[in-house]
Order: structure tokens, then C-alpha cells, then sequence
């Protein structure tokens, strides 16, 4: 039976005191943490204690749902290459959370398992579950007293995965495994999985941390808003999403105004389009810039958009457009 687990981290001040989490049910979950560390690394350790409680259940699926997209491109994406590089970036800089990441490689080693994005406190039970423990273990330390680690998984070996857990400098790299782990897709039903990840060839070396930068998470969902043909037959939305002084250039070069996009828009006629993020960065403290590729029926195209907040909202500025092939 494949195991249904939610992993999460969290980081009072990113860095500062730091939880990480996994659940599966309210007698199933595993909380632990630091006095000072970073989200990613809460987020990377959920990961890792959750497959190392799973260890004694090495023919069972995991299932991990994670809000983190540097964590699921770490495992599924980067690391490969990185262990080619010596644990090194595209750069020539060393990886960061190099111990963990060398545990989970270890850990890895032939499981059978699948990465599920989920949006962030979007209302996600078990994901929102996570949440909420690796928060409560954050606080924990923050408060110098000790968090509650939770039941654990039942039939677990309980020293495996001892409950004070080091700070990821101090944990010991493993020796390099002997088998290629086993991957295997998100089931193709999982509602909602957007492929963020197919595209980045690197980590990111991100200008913002993600907890307190995470605001601009929702600029990738309100760029799929627009690329959503319903979305684009509803000019009341779309006029939402649009800035007051809104321009595009097109592939061939023209200008077109934001009442010619809306006018374009209730035309009809565009089919359902991906998205494939390339770069996410904060220009200044209002203002975003989102560089991706759009997949549609008649083809690819590299697309950039600045978004800027007012008025409590983000809505999009500039976009630009061109044909690739």
C-alpha cells in the first residue's frame, strides 16, 4: 500500500530557530528541529526522516507532498549532477545542505517513491498538518524548551533516526549507494500538479527566502490564471490582473494596450496552456520579474512578465512574448 505522507519546514527568521515535519494521520507524524537553521533545511529533513521512518517498509511507495519546489527539484532533478560536480553547482559553488542532501541520497537508495507539489496554506489538510507541527517545533525552540516530536510510524526502528537531530553541519556524510533509486511520477490524477520543474537545469541561487518571500509564489499562480482561456473570457478577472498602464509586445514586434489585450481576450480562440518557470526574482521591494516557457497546441514560446504590488495585490505590467522554433 503506498504511504500518503505530507513533509514541511518552517524557520522563525529564516534563518532562526527551525522545525521540520512529516504526517501522515494524527498517529502517524514525526516533528523535530534546531535552535538555528533555515526553511530549506527544515524542509529537506522532513524528506529525510520520513524515509528513513519508512525504512523498515522498504516495498512501499512513498507518496510525499511538499510545498517546497527547491526540495522536489533537489531530489528528483539536481542532484544527480551535482554528485557528478563533487557536490558542486553549474557555478562551481558547493551545493548548500550538502549533508543532508547526502543523507537523503542515502536514504533513497532503492525506494520506490513520488513527488506531489501542493500549494502552500491553501487550505491542503495534510500539508496544513505539516505545517502547523514544523511551525509548533519552530516556536519550540525559539521558546528554549523541547518540541512535541509526535508518535512517529508505527513499527519504526527507534534508532534509526535518534529524536535530537543535529544541525545538517554537523550530520556525517553517508557512503555513496550501490543502486540508482527508483523514482516513479506522480499519479497522472493528482489534481492540480503543475510541472514546475522540468526546465531548471541548476538550484537557483535564490535573491529571497521562501517563507518570507513567499508572496511571490503567487505571482506563478496568477500568471496561469491568465494563460486559462477562462480565465481570459472573464473580463472582470482578467481586468483584475491587468495594471491600469499594462503593455505587451508581441513576437512580431507590435505594442499592444491593455484594452487591445482584454479585447483579444473575449475574442476566444486560445487553447489551455502550461507553464514552465524559468526564473522568479524581486526587482525592488513592489516588483517581480517571472521568465517561463508557455506549452500550447501550436507550440512553445519563452515568455517574461513584470509584475508589480499595489494596493495589497499584485497585477501584471509588462509581458513579452516570443515563438521558439
Amino acid at each position: 500500500m503506498t504511504i500518503v505522507a505530507a513533509a514541511d519546514g518552517s524557520a522563525l527568521g529564516n534563518p532562526g530557530p527551525a522545525g521540520w515535519a512529516w504526517y501522515v494521520d494524527e498517529t502517524c507524524w514525526r516533528a523535530g528541529g534546531w535552535p538555528h537553521g533555515t526553511n530549506n533545511m527544515g524542509e529537506l529533513m522532513a524528506v529525510l526522516d520520513l524515509f528513513k521512518s519508512t525504512a523498515h517498509l522498504p516495498q512501499e511507495p512513498l507518496h510525499i507532498l511538499c510545498d517546497s519546489q527547491y526540495v522536489i527539484n533537489c531530489i528528483t532533478k539536481w542532484m544527480p549532477g551535482w554528485k557528478r560536480k563533487g557536490w558542486r553547482k553549474a557555478d562551481g559553488k558547493p551545493v548548500l545542505n550538502v549533508d543532508l542532501l547526502k543523507e537523503i541520497d542515502a536514504a533513497i537508495v532503492g525506494r520506490t517513491y513520488a513527488f506531489e507539489w501542493v500549494k502552500g496554506h491553501a487550505g491542503h489538510d495534510l500539508n496544513e498538518a505539516a505545517d502547523d507541527r514544523a511551525r509548533d517545533a519552530a516556536t519550540a525552540y525559539q521558546a528554549k524548551r523541547e518540541p512535541d516530536r509526535g508518535p512517529g510510524f508505527p513499527g519504526a526502528n527507534p534508532g534509526a533516526n535518534p529524536g535530537a537531530n543535529p544541525p545538517a553541519a554537523a550530520v556525517q556524510a553517508p557512503p555513496e549507494p550501490r543502486a540508482a533509486p527508483k523514482p516513479v511520477p506522480a499519479p497522472a490524477e493528482a489534481p492540480g500538479q503543475p510541472d514546475l520543474f522540468s526546465m531548471l537545469d541548476d538550484e537557483p541561487d535564490p535573491a529571497f527566502p521562501p517563507r518570507p518571500d513567499a508572496a511571490l509564489d503567487s505571482v506563478v499562480d496568477l500568471e496561469r490564471e491568465l494563460l486559462d482561456p477562462a480565465v481570459r473570457a472573464d473580463p472582470l478577472r482578467a481586468g483584475e490582473l491587468l495594471h491600469r498602464d499594462f503593455q505587451e509586445i508581441g513576437a512580431s514586434g507590435r505594442r499592444w494596450s491593455r484594452q487591445e489585450i482584454l479585447d483579444m481576450f473575449g475574442d476566444g480562440g486560445a487553447g489551455k496552456a502550461s507553464l514552465e518557470v524559468l526564473t522568479l526574482n524581486r526587482l525592488d521591494a513592489a516588483t517581480a520579474l517571472l521568465t517561463y516557457r508557455s506549452v500550447e497546441p501550436r507550440g512553445t514560446s519563452l515568455r517574461s512578465s513584470i509584475w508589480q504590488h499595489e494596493d495589497g495585490r499584485w497585477q501584471v505590467r509588462f509581458h513579452q512574448g516570443t515563438r521558439e522554433g
